[in-house]
């Protein structure tokens, strides 16, 4: 999966929808570029243990950043972020 997280990291791509989405998703309210970087360093920080591909897409999962990155995997287009829910066991 080394390969993919590279190729992932050099080749991500965004549309217009998607910065909405992702501030809509993370109840936030970025800029473009700070949308970028924080997708950039999500990316670069993950282990590639955490990148998995199911059918077309990888879900870049990162825990200290509680979130998850859904990316095409024949575009490396950025489809949408998803916080990750905390299970509570009690």
């Amino acid at each position: 999966m080394k390969s993919n997280k590279n190729d992932i990291l050099e080749n991500h791509c965004y549309t217009e929808l998607v910065y909405k989405r992702i501030n809509k998703k993370l109840n936030t309210n970025l800029s473009n570029s700070e949308t970028e970087t924080l997708i950039k360093s999500v990316l670069k920080e993950t282990d590639v243990e955490n990148y998995k591909k199911k059918g077309k897409n990888f879900y870049i999962s990162n825990k200290d950043y509680n979130i998850r990155i859904t990316i095409n995997s024949n575009t490396f287009r950025i489809i949408t972020v998803d916080r990750i829910r905390k299970i509570i066991t009690t």
